[in-house]
């Protein structure tokens, strides 16, 4: 079957100390993910799009089917490819992605040896290289370009822009970005607004979203109007525990929406889920308002543990339970 929607993204080789709870050593993860995951609450019928290495356990790539999910977009490379990512919880909201070996050694656990000559990833701003780990053009199969939905993850500037062209070529009805902090800067406000055109929605965090607008604004609607300007429909704002701030450029309506007030233990990927969580209810409703709340709830499956797949291990009904629970607490603005 044809999946209905795509997501592309990065795959990691995670190694995660949550502030509570067991270790994740060596586990799937990766923005494409936790980002399948936040859809995969609604849907999954969903194809994967990145790369790996000829490294990347094959038993993870049959999990991935086992969720139902496509992986023939996931590009095998010859050799092997480093997609180690290490971060320690020091409490829910606080984490270190550096000095491994000191962590580890912090709660007592033997430090693991595939971790060994581990360097953190560098978020430089560079918009003229392309990530090994980025999905390229070519490895789209044909079908995916039948989709009804897309959705780009935080991925280095040249792969966001070569995606969204070609999904935009192929008349994807719905396509979403995600933005990579490393160009969210206003020295590349110009490179951005390239991305925006055609969009239906672009969701950058708050802080991103500052980063991008330094000297020129302090106001968070201001500079969704202005993004909306761009040839955008909807503008959503990833405010963590404060919610999102959703602006459609068309109608100029704002709305503010809260969290879900679920147990916080692992902040890592809600920001993917959400992403994911609102292409699935766009998709479904044709709603921003509704496709926000779809979002807003499987960010809140996801932070209730630690690991990629966590939301979708959720009771059966609880998600369309906590949906129209926050369904009564909009507020427009």
């Amino acid at each position: 079957m044809e999946p209905a929607f795509v997501i592309a993204g990065h795959l990691r080789r995670d190694y995660l100390l949550p502030p509570a709870g067991r270790p994740l050593v060596d586990v799937p993860g990766g923005n494409l993910l936790y980002a399948a995951a936040g859809l995969g609450v609604w849907d999954k019928n969903l194809g994967l799009l990145a790369r790996v290495g000829e490294d990347y356990p094959n038993e993870w790539l049959l999990s991935f089917e086992k969720q139902g999910w496509d992986r023939r977009g996931i590009h095998i490379l010859a050799g092997a490819l480093d997609l180690r990512y290490f971060q320690a919880r020091i409490d829910p909201q606080t984490f270190q992605r550096t000095n491994p070996v000191t962590h580890f050694a912090r709660m007592n656990l033997p430090f693991p040896k595939s971790l060994l000559g581990y360097q953190p990833p560098v978020n430089a701003d560079d918009r003229k290289s392309i990530h090994p780990a980025s999905p390229r053009t070519l490895d789209i199969p044909p079908d995916y370009l039948n989709a009804h939905a897309a959705h780009v993850c935080p991925l280095d500037y040249l792969t966001a822009g070569r995606l969204l062209s070609t999904f935009r070529q192929a008349n994807i009805t719905f396509l979403t970005l995600d933005p990579f902090s490393a160009y969210m800067t206003s020295t590349a406000f110009d490179d951005v607004r390239t991305l925006l055109h055609g969009l239906t929605a672009f969701l950058p965090c708050e802080e991103e979203l500052r980063a991008l607008f330094w000297g020129r604004t302090d106001d968070l609607w201001q500079m969704a109007e202005e993004l909306g300007s761009f040839g955008c429909e909807f503008i959503v704002i990833k405010r963590g525990a404060h919610g999102q701030m959703l602006y459609d450029a068309t109608t100029k309506k704002r709305w503010e929406i809260p969290a879900y007030a679920s147990r916080l233990e692992d902040l890592t990927g809600a920001g993917d889920s959400f992403c994911g969580g609102f292409l699935a209810g766009y998709q479904k409703t044709l709603d921003p308002l509704r496709a926000a709340l779809y979002g807003n709830i499987s960010a809140s499956l996801t932070i209730e543990g630690s690991g990629a797949f966590h939301a979708l291990q959720a009771l059966p009904g609880l998600a369309q339970a906590r949906l129209d629970a926050l369904s009564g607490l909009i507020r427009q603005v």
